[in-house]
C-alpha cells in the first residue's frame, strides 16, 4: 500500500491520523460531557487549531483527560500533516501529479498516435522525429531517470512496463495508428509485438532487432517491420561515403528540411477519385504539381519511376515528391 501510494503515503497517513482523533474525541465529548454534536465538534476544532478560546462548557475531570489526550497526539499529528503538505508543494511533487493526471487525461483523447516502447537512444530519437512532424507520441518507459527526462520536456509518456497488458492499454493501443518497440532485451521486443498485436489487431508495428537472426521470430510475433539499428547505421555510413550527396537530399527531403519539398507517401482508398485510373488520366502533376517516383503494391512489388499508363489501384501506396502544401492537399482529397 505504502509503496503505491509513494509521495502522498504521508499526507494521507496524517489525515487519517487527524480525522480519527477528532471523531474519537467528539464522540468522547458527547458521550462523557452530555454535549450535543455542534458544542462537541466546535471543542475540537478549537482544541486541535489552538487557538486559545476557553471551553465551550465548564469540564469534569473525565472532560479534562479527553482535551489533555486530544492536545497531546492531536495537535502533534495536524501539524505533520501540515508539514506533510508543505514538503510535497515545495519539492514539486504537488505539480507533478496535477501534472501526470492532466498527461493521462490527455493520452486518453489521443486518437492515430504512436507509441514508443523505450526511451532509450533509439527511441529518444523515433520519438523526437515522429513529433517534429507534428504527430502524437506516447512514450512507455520504467527507468525512474528517463522518466523525469521525459517530464521535464513535457512529453506524453506512461510510467511503466512495456510487456504489461495494463500499460500498452494505458497508452491509448486500442486507439494508436502504429507501436514501435525500441527495447534493448531482444525477448522484451517479441513479447510487446505478440501482445500489442493481440489487443489491436489492425495496429502498424515497428520492432528493433539487434540481429537479422532473430528477424523471423519478430514477423511471427506480428511485427509489420523489423528494423536493426547498427546495420542500418553502418550502411548510412557506407553510403556518405559512396552517395554524400544523394543521401544529404534523401534525408533533408524526407524530413521536410528543404523550403517547400517533401517526400510523402500516399495509400489510395477504395473510394478515392483516382482508384481505377492510370496516372496520366489522375493529372496528379497537373492539378497538384508533385511527381510520383514510385508505386508499392499491396503485395509488396514495388514499381520505380512508373509509366504514365501505370493504373493506380486500392490499396497501392505512391511515392511522392512536391512541395509540401500541395502534398497536404492531396493528402485531403485523395486518400
Amino acid at each position: 500500500m505504502r509503496s503505491r501510494l509513494g509521495v502522498l503515503w504521508p499526507v494521507l497517513a496524517g489525515l487519517a491520523a487527524v480525522v480519527l482523533i477528532f471523531v474519537l474525541g467528539t464522540a468522547g465529548y458527547m458521550i462523557v460531557e452530555e454535549w450535543d454534536l455542534f458544542d462537541s465538534v466546535y471543542m475540537m476544532i478549537i482544541t486541535l487549531a489552538t487557538v486559545g478560546y476557553g471551553e465551550v462548557h465548564p469540564l469534569s475531570k473525565a472532560g479534562r483527560v479527553i482535551t489533555s489526550v486530544v492536545i497531546l497526539t492531536g495537535v502533534g499529528t495536524f501539524f505533520y500533516l501540515a508539514g506533510a503538505i508543505v514538503q510535497l508543494v515545495i519539492e514539486g511533487h504537488i505539480q507533478n501529479i496535477f501534472g501526470r493526471r492532466w498527461m493521462r487525461r490527455a493520452i486518453e483523447k489521443m486518437q492515430g498516435h504512436t507509441i514508443v516502447c523505450g526511451y532509450g537512444r533509439i527511441g529518444s530519437i523515433v520519438a523526437r522525429e515522429i513529433m517534429a512532424e507534428g504527430h502524437d507520441v506516447v512514450v512507455l518507459e520504467r527507468s525512474q531517470a528517463l522518466v523525469e527526462d521525459l517530464e521535464r520536456k513535457g512529453m506524453a509518456f506512461i510510467s511503466g512496463d512495456a510487456t504489461k497488458d495494463d500499460v500498452l492499454l494505458a497508452a491509448g493501443l486500442s486507439r494508436a495508428k502504429a507501436l514501435v518497440s525500441a527495447l534493448t532485451d531482444e525477448a522484451a521486443n517479441v513479447y510487446v509485438t505478440l501482445t500489442a498485436r493481440q489487443l489491436n489487431p489492425d495496429i502498424y508495428i515497428v520492432a528493433r532487432s539487434d540481429s537479422p537472426d532473430h528477424s523471423q521470430r519478430l514477423s511471427r510475433a506480428g511485427a509489420n517491420q523489423v528494423l536493426f539499428p547498427h546495420l542500418y547505421g553502418g550502411m548510412r555510413m557506407a553510403q556518405s561515403v559512396l552517395r554524400p550527396t544523394v543521401l544529404g537530399f534523401m534525408d533533408l527531403a524526407m524530413r521536410g528540411d528543404i523550403e517547400d519539398l517533401q517526400m510523402e507517401q500516399l495509400t489510395i482508398s477504395q473510394d478515392s477519385p483516382v482508384a481505377g485510373k492510370d496516372l496520366i488520366h489522375s493529372q496528379l502533376r497537373q492539378r497538384f504539381n508533385v511527381i510520383v517516383i514510385g508505386i508499392k503494391k499491396p503485395d509488396g512489388k514495388l514499381l520505380f519511376n512508373p509509366q504514365p499508363q501505370a493504373v493506380l489501384e486500392s490499396g497501392d501506396t505512391l511515392i511522392l515528391v512536391g512541395g509540401k502544401q500541395n502534398l497536404a492537399a492531396m493528402q485531403r482529397e485523395l486518400a
